[in-house]
């Protein structure tokens, strides 16, 4: 009995990696990009 829950673990483990590996390469994950100025004051004195 306990040996069919462990392996119903391992394969779930299993099935889950291959789940997440999948979704990071097919899913788009890049961020938005913006170009973003912002006025500097230095003190040159």
């Amino acid at each position: 009995m306990v040996g069919r829950i462990l392996k119903a673990l391992v394969v779930l483990g299993l099935l889950g990696f291959v789940a997440l590996t999948g979704y990071a390469y097919l899913a788009d994950l890049s961020p938005e990009q913006s170009q973003v100025t912002v006025p500097v004051t230095l003190n040159a004195d």
